[in-house]
């Protein structure tokens, strides 16, 4: 592009630990633990390690209906994992999730713990526990995998693509912010021509797809990641725009959306879960009240 030195790639590319990019002070080119340090274990049977990004607001969510729903197997102890700090790399939860990534789920209901490791992975698997969210007729249930899966794959190219390049990359690249704002409006388009003839993602009925797609591209239309509804003419998506709202009112998703959240409103940050009870008393406005108006002004 004109204005923009070309780049000739070395032969062998080297690791610069101490390059300007984005997150580069938790993005190593190695797997593995980074220091010991075991993970906490509450007293449900299902052990959470997440934090309140999209893809840890998909299984607080789908937990929180399932509580909704009643099934009590479902409680949770949430446990909040700071990405920003490294948490991802101590070696217990290296042993949860060998891919270093949010959530990782431990379930201790069985006579082994189980380990479950990427997001759409750990939906299916608690849908499937409690028979819940996931279609059990043939068709309706390869749809609802089909459009989990597409969600799976599809929002790397949305975040990693567009959003680094959009909003994190410390030069902006045309070439590379085209190329991924294509395609973030040709997903779009494709939800938004699938829920003018549906109410949700799959149909008539809400289900784990829903909770997958919902955060990501929920956040995009709502302008709540990236700052780009307006780039991105998320306006004219409406159909998306209705579903995201319609799903946003559900009262275990407004729940979810609070849980391992260390930002924004701190009445609706509960940084650890361990009760229903703590979306009550245990948010941050109440752990870590800001001072009066009148403090702030002599401090």
């Amino acid at each position: 592009m004109a204005g923009q030195e070309a780049y000739e790639p070395p032969a062998v590319w080297k690791w610069n630990p101490d390059s300007n990019q984005a997150f580069a002070n938790i993005n190593r080119p190695t797997a593995g633990a980074q220091q010991q340090q075991e993970l906490p274990v509450g007293k449900h049977p299902l052990q959470l390690y997440s934090l309140g990004t999209p893809n840890g607001v998909k299984v607080t969510v789908l937990l929180e209906e399932l509580l909704a729903k009643g099934h009590k197997g479902a409680e949770y102890d949430a446990w909040l994992v700071n990405i920003g700090d490294g948490s991802q790399f101590n070696s217990g939860f290296v042993a949860a999730n060998p891919n270093s990534k949010i959530p990782a789920l431990m379930d201790h209901s069985g006579d082994t713990p189980v380990r479950v490791f990427e997001s759409g992975a750990i939906l299916m698997y608690l849908a499937e526990k409690f028979g819940e969210f996931l279609p059990a007729e043939s068709a309706a249930r390869a749809e609802c995998l089909s459009w989990l899966f597409w969600q799976m794959g599809s929002t790397p190219l949305m975040g990693g693509g567009f959003g680094h390049f959009y909003a994190y990359a410390p030069v902006k690249i045309e070439y590379a912010i085209d190329r991924y704002t294509m395609e973030v409006k040709r997903q779009l388009d494709l939800l938004d021509q699938n829920l003018a003839e549906r109410q949700y993602i799959c149909g008539d009925e809400y289900t784990i797809a829903d909770m997958a797609i919902w955060p990501w591209y929920g956040a995009v239309v709502r302008n709540l990641v990236y700052q780009a509804a307006e780039f991105l003419e998320a306006h004219t998506f409406t159909n998306v725009i209705r579903w995201t709202d319609e799903v946003g009112e559900r009262e275990a998703v407004k729940r979810g959306q609070m849980v391992n959240r260390p930002f924004g409103d701190k009445s609706k940050q509960l940084l650890e879960r361990h009760d229903a009870s703590d979306f009550e008393l245990r948010t941050q406005d109440i752990l870590d009240p800001d001072p009066p108006e009148d403090e702030k002004e002599t401090s």
